[in-house]
């Protein structure tokens, strides 16, 4: 993000848009009393050169000043750098926590689901890797989707800011307070609702911790559709929330196809219950949609119904080392081709990282000889599909 002052001159982008919006409203007259197609072609292009060739030399110049200003930040220390990409100031329209919305928070949640000593709040104000503190001086930790509900309306009432958190796994401080807001900590929303054994749905409250869920449906013959290294702390909420990838995206996909249903609460406190386990439906909208990867800036995830494959009679994994990046795509094409959709995931790894892994963990080894790009390439199938 360019600082204000020099983000203030050159705006790029916005003037391509208002210059595409000039075209289309310019275009709609002059083409709205001629029928002939040919006709519209030729006007179009002779339009489209006209309103470029006018606008050609400040586009010229926006773009230069763009330039300037991102070389004039790169060139910055990072101190500096950093401190413009944080230079947000907090919105005093916003209420702040006082004693009677303890009061109330309390008789909503007891004791156990206020939380507002220092030392309780210390994980909940930085994100995992140190980089975003925030000040909160409240977090708030319900366990129903009543609950949840209730906090927002009052919150909403009041203009108290909330920010959502799950695991608090994320690295760009999405669930991390930027002032004072009040964490809505949602781990203890972990209760597994229902599974259907025959279809492989799974339905649970937003807070249960992805390893939990991979290691129930486990059990039941069937595996979670996603798998991240922030597996033992992440929260499915947080998951949905994000539209997080992870390792198997390359077989089962995104959860846009794998979340079945949600359950969400509105910033007024309003829940929609989308919370469908059906795999086909055409019954209107298609609302969960827009729940997954907005980071809850729409509602409140609360609960989610999601889609379990089976799980693999069998996994194979082949670690290779490859003389270049072009080798590497030639791997996976090769794998793509001749495994088809048992071909469960391909992660690549470079020689820096693994110089990185060797060096700072105690008792790893490169397993390869030759120096280079790896490639690891993880089959899941049948017992006779996979040999």
């Amino acid at each position: 993000m360019i600082p204000t002052a020099e983000r203030a001159a050159c705006r790029p982008s916005r003037c391509f848009l208002v210059l595409f919006v000039a075209a289309v409203l310019e275009w709609d007259q002059l083409t709205s009393l001629d029928a002939d197609p040919a006709n519209r072609l030729t006007k179009m292009h002779q339009h489209m050169l006209s309103l470029l060739s006018r606008n050609a030399a400040s586009l010229c110049n926006l773009s230069t000043q763009w330039a300037r200003a991102s070389l004039a930040l790169i060139d910055k220390p990072a101190s500096q750098q950093r401190h413009a990409t944080t230079t947000v100031v907090r919105d005093p329209s916003y209420s702040q926590v006082n004693d009677d919305d303890l009061k109330f928070f309390t008789s909503i949640l007891g004791e156990r689901g206020v939380v507002d000593g220092e030392s309780a709040l210390e994980p909940m104000n930085r994100d995992w890797m140190g980089k975003y503190v925030g000040q909160s001086k409240l977090a708030l930790k319900p366990s129903t989707t009543e609950e949840v509900s209730q906090v927002l309306a009052y919150c909403s009432l009041r203009r108290l800011a909330v920010v959502p958190q799950g695991g608090n796994t994320g690295l760009v401080g999405g669930s991390v307070p930027v002032f004072d807001e009040i964490v809505l900590n949602m781990s203890s929303m972990n209760k597994i609702l229902s599974f259907d054994e025959v279809s492989g749905v799974l339905v649970a409250q937003a807070g249960c911790i992805l390893q939990t869920l991979d290691d129930y449906v486990s059990q039941r013959g069937h595996i979670m559709p996603l798998d991240l290294g922030a597996k033992g702390s992440c929260q499915i909420g947080g998951n949905l929330s994000t539209n997080a990838g992870g390792l198997r995206l390359l077989r089962y996909g995104s959860l846009h196809g794998t979340v079945l249903g949600v359950e969400a609460v509105l910033p007024d406190g309003t829940v929609l219950d989308l919370l469908r386990q059906l795999r086909k439906d055409n019954t209107g909208f298609d609302l969960k949609q827009l729940f997954i990867g907005s980071e809850g800036s729409l509602g409140v995830v609360t609960a989610v119904a999601i889609q379990c494959p089976p799980k693999p009679a069998s996994v194979q994994l082949a670690f290779l080392s490859c003389p270049s990046f072009q080798a590497v795509q030639q791997v996976l094409l090769k794998a793509k081709q001749s495994l088809g959709e048992i071909l469960s995931a391909v992660e690549f790894l470079d020689q820096e990282s693994m110089h990185m892994v060797t060096k700072h963990l105690d008792g790893v080894k490169n397993p390869l000889q030759q120096t280079g790009p790896a490639a690891a390439a993880g089959v899941s199938g049948s017992s006779s599909s996979s040999s």
